[in-house]
């Protein structure tokens, strides 16, 4: 018997949406839930032995060891409570698959594109967002990539319909990819291999600050015609967005910093600063905040410590700088691992709590969300989650329940069902 084609294609489209479709994201919030008996992790430094926290409408009501319980409990004795890690600078949801052209939207055509946003492009159905969820990582900065200034992140919440729902923060900030004073050979036009001095290192900030420059003259001339590029930068000045910098070597650092606060910047975070803890006197004194490199990395440089990655994060915070743990070049699937890159620097001696505040409360600070989420506190959104252990561990950290703005969402995702299959084959051999 032969099947019509116009009868056979619907009903595969149907099968892989059944297979491969997005979980659901959760209902709204309709009962007080309380979380009892557990170890409560603020996020602040903070901890609570025996803990007792109540949410309703997404909103905490109630947090400590005398709390009266309301509507459905949740039992966590001997279990751990934390603040939902919130991954910055990150591309989620705008790349699938690196290596298949159509399914990355993170970079656009242009050198200064401070107007491009990445809102619209985050696709909240992404398979690699949804494999956030089961180590905690429940929020994120959605970053565009490329050029010399990428474009305008978002902050948002990973269980969502679309970028409409998941936003929780629209356009916070620009990114701007710092020139460096050296660049690696392209020997296949002749020049050395290796690391090269930059020789157009002044020409290029020479351009970065007359874009800037011409960009807070447009804001200040109401008789312009429309810039787009121009008007996404006015955010800089006034102090409603801020400028993360993207630079990796002392002088670039300093260079940035300085030449940025000439220029009426206002906000500025340093992303990277690989060798920020030889400034750390000079990022004190403006007051720049760091979202450092990731931790699973080698040493940039011969006469590095070989532990120095694993170690900066402490040292940046052993200074008395504002930390944030991020991994902007890694793949977008190695955000999960991101409470365990914080777990390798408590083992170079950073206290515990403190390695979990560059996850949460000093990162919610640094993208300017912390008056909402990243630590445990009355009146704060109820994002957070249960693990039966250390969720700095990775043998330990699993997760129960987690909730975003009160939401139960669920913890499943396609590997967890690819898990749960070959578990079985297996299991049965």
């Amino acid at each position: 018997m032969k099947i019509s084609i116009n009868i056979l294609a619907p009903l595969l489209l149907v099968f892989m949406g059944t297979t491969f479709a997005q979980q659901t994201p959760a209902a709204k919030q309709t009962e007080a839930i309380t979380i009892t008996g557990a170890t409560a992790h603020i996020g602040d430094g903070t901890v609570i032995e025996n803990c007792t926290l109540v949410f309703e409408d997404g909103k905490i009501t109630g947090l400590g060891t005398d709390v009266a319980i309301k509507g459905t409990v949740i039992n966590a004795s001997g279990k751990h409570l934390y603040p939902g890690i919130i991954a910055p600078t990150k591309a989620l949801g705008l790349i699938e698959v690196s290596a298949v052209r159509a399914s990355n939207d993170d970079d656009e055509i242009g050198d200064l594109i401070p107007h491009v946003r990445s809102l619209i492009a985050y696709n909240a159905e992404s398979k690699v967002v949804e494999s956030m969820r089961p180590n905690g990582v429940l929020l994120s900065q959605i970053t565009p990539m490329g050029g010399r200034i990428s474009g305008t992140s978002s902050i948002v919440q990973l269980d969502a319909w679309n970028w409409e729902d998941a936003a929780i923060k629209i356009d916070d900030g620009i990114h701007l990819n710092w020139p460096g004073t050296y660049k690696r050979g392209r020997w296949w036009l002749g020049e050395p291999r290796g690391f090269q001095p930059n020789k157009d290192y002044q020409k290029q900030i020479d351009k970065v600050l007359d874009f800037i420059k011409s960009s807070q003259a447009y804001g200040k001339d109401v008789t312009n015609e429309t810039n787009l590029a121009f008007t996404a930068m006015q955010g800089v000045f006034n102090g409603s967005q801020k400028l993360y910098v993207y630079a990796q070597r002392e002088k670039e650092i300093i260079d940035a910093i300085t030449n940025l606060k000439n220029s009426g910047i206002k906000e500025i975070v340093l992303v990277g600063g690989y060798q920020a803890n030889k400034i750390t006197a000079f990022l004190k004194e403006h007051q720049i905040p760091v979202l450092v490199n990731y931790t699973h990395a080698l040493p940039n440089f011969n006469d590095d410590d070989y532990d120095f990655p694993y170690k900066l994060p402490k040292l940046l915070m052993d200074a008395g700088i504002l930390v944030g743990l991020q991994n902007h070049d890694a793949e977008n699937f190695q955000t999960r691992n991101l409470p365990f890159y914080a777990g390798q620097v408590v083992g170079q001696g950073l206290d515990k709590e403190k390695a979990l505040q560059m996850l949460t409360g000093n990162t919610a600070k640094i993208l300017g969300i912390d008056d909402n989420y990243g630590t445990l506190s009355v009146g704060k959104s109820a994002t957070l989650f249960i693990s039966e252990g250390d969720a700095l561990d990775m043998r330990t950290n699993i997760l129960s329940h987690a909730f975003i703005d009160g939401r139960n969402i669920s913890l499943e995702t396609h590997q967890t069902e690819l898990w749960k299959k070959y578990s079985e084959k297996y299991n049965g051999q």
